[in-house]
C-alpha cells in the first residue's frame, strides 16, 4: 500500500502505530480494575468479575481460564494462591471478558447515533531527527463516524484487523494520511 512506512525510525523519529494508540485509548475507556492482579485485592476483584454469574464463568472459560471451580473457590477464600502463570491467565481472561462486555457500549457512545467522535491525532516525535530531514507534521483532528469495525477488532484483540480498520478511517485525512501512520498519541473520549 502506498504511503505505508517501510523503515520507520531510520532517522530517529519516535512513535507508535496509530492503531496501537487507538487500542491504548480504548483500554483506558474500558475502565479496567486499577489494582494489579498480584495484589490480593486486585485478584479478588478480577475473580469476582469472572465468576459472579454463569455467563461470566462461561466467558472466562472461553477466554482461557481453565481451572476447576474448587481451585477458584480456594483462590477466593485465600487458602491457595495462584501461580504466576495462573495470574497471567486470570489477567488475560479478565481483559478479554471486559473488552467483550464494554464493546457494544463503547461502539454506541463513539458512534453517537451517526454523529461520530472527534479524534485528535498527535504527530510523531521528531526531536531526534536532524533538522533537514524533519517533516512538517502538525496536530490533526478528524471526526470518526464509523467505530463498529475498530471496536470489534479491539474487542477481539485482532491487531491486523484493527490496523486495517484504523487506516480506513485515517485515509479521510486526504493525501497526507501516511504521515499519521505512526503517532505519539491518539485522543478521544466517549
Amino acid at each position: 500500500m502506498p504511503e505505508r512506512n517501510i523503515e520507520f525510525g531510520k532517522y530517529g523519529a519516535h512513535g507508535i502505530k496509530g492503531h496501537e494508540a487507538v487500542a491504548r485509548q480504548l483500554d483506558a475507556l474500558a475502565g479496567y480494575i486499577a489494582t494489579p492482579v498480584t495484589a490480593h485485592r486486585g485478584l479478588l476483584a478480577r475473580l469476582h468479575y469472572l465468576t459472579r454469574t454463569d455467563h461470566a464463568r462461561a466467558a472466562a472459560r472461553a477466554a482461557g481460564l481453565t481451572v476447576t471451580d474448587r481451585t477458584l473457590r480456594a483462590w477466593q477464600a485465600g487458602t491457595r494462591t495462584p501461580s504466576r502463570k495462573n495470574l497471567a491467565a486470570i489477567e488475560q481472561a479478565y481483559r478479554t471478558v471486559r473488552r467483550e462486555n464494554v464493546a457494544r457500549y463503547l461502539t454506541a457512545r463513539l458512534n453517537k447515533e451517526g454523529r461520530g467522535t472527534r479524534v485528535e491525532i498527535h504527530p510523531i516525535n521528531q526531536s531526534a531527527v536532524d533538522r533537514p530531514r524533519q517533516r512538517a507534521v502538525e496536530l490533526r483532528t478528524m471526526n470518526v463516524r464509523r467505530w463498529d469495525r475498530i471496536v470489534a477488532a479491539w474487542a477481539a484483540a485482532d491487531d491486523q484487523e484493527l490496523d486495517d480498520a484504523w487506516v480506513d478511517q485515517v485515509v479521510d485525512l486526504g493525501s497526507q494520511w501516511g504521515q499519521y501512520e505512526y503517532v505519539t498519541n491518539v485522543g478521544f473520549a466517549a
